[in-house]
């Protein structure tokens, strides 16, 4: 039994072919996947995901890379969390890759899905690229750690990982883990206490080996865990259990 506990399914290359998407899942025992908000317009799809298939959960969020995107306010996304389908807030945080200059902005739609988060006491999916240390910074001035959550698709090194999970968050791995070039995320990999891991595969992107450069999706999560178990010298079952194990733990709402 696994579960992608990150993935954009709602996005054309995989809503088009949703029924060989979820039959893919169920031939790898892949039993759950968490469909992730990124926007405004994007999350009727998403929600709609969850509503009809009973193995597919809901967040709600606007992504930190669109400065132009239309924002929720903390009200709207307290009252959009309060589905019994969306069991999570986000895909939030910070991103300095695609966005430069004044990042104010940027800042201020995190702290609004973080007091959302602990006002529903839902956890946050976060997402933080070259700008860890105002990520830390901010989840820790905004007390983040009462919801938790988890830092989706990490690439940061060891010591962002202790930072987060000082607060209480899970660490996630997607496909990168198995890039030959990612040696700083397989030694956190190796270093993350196992009842604190997730997997996911942001798909349709970052499909791992032996698929990278391909279309990702859900089924592949399964690479992740084998490489990860591989990695760590430990049954692939092992980890297939402690991170289905976990997703019900953290995302309390979810009904296995």
């Amino acid at each position: 039994m696994l579960i992608d506990s990150h993935c954009h399914i709602n996005f054309p290359d995989l809503a088009e072919r949703l029924p060989d998407v979820l039959a893919n899942m169920r031939q790898n025992q892949v039993t759950h996947a968490l469909v992730i908000g990124v926007s405004r317009p994007k999350y009727p799809q998403v929600l709609a995901l969850a509503e009809a298939h009973p193995n597919l959960y809901a967040t709600v969020g606007v992504h930190p890379d669109d400065p132009d995107a239309e924002e929720y306010s903390e009200e709207e996304l307290v009252q959009l969390a309060a589905h019994p389908r969306v069991v999570g807030i986000g895909e939030t945080g910070l991103d300095y890759h695609w966005c430069k200059g004044d990042l104010e902005w940027q800042h201020e739609r995190f702290r609004t899905h973080i007091r959302a988060a602990k006002r529903m006491q839902l956890p946050l999916v976060i997402h933080t690229r070259e700008s860890a240390a105002d990520t830390i910074r901010i989840m820790q001035e905004e007390h983040a750690e009462q919801c938790g959550g988890v830092m989706h698709c990490f690439t940061e090194t060891w010591e962002v990982a202790e930072a987060a999970l000082a607060l209480g968050f899970y660490i996630s791995f997607s496909g990168v883990v198995t890039f030959k070039n990612a040696k700083q995320v397989q030694e956190v990999a190796q270093k993350v206490p196992l009842e604190r891991m997730l997997i996911e595969t942001d798909s349709p992107y970052l499909a791992p080996v032996p698929f990278r450069g391909k279309t990702n999706e859900p089924a592949y999560v399964r690479h992740v865990a084998e490489f990860i178990a591989q990695l760590r010298g430990i049954p692939f079952e092992q980890v297939a259990q402690a991170t289905t194990d976990n997703f019900f733990r953290l995302f309390a709402k979810a009904a296995r």
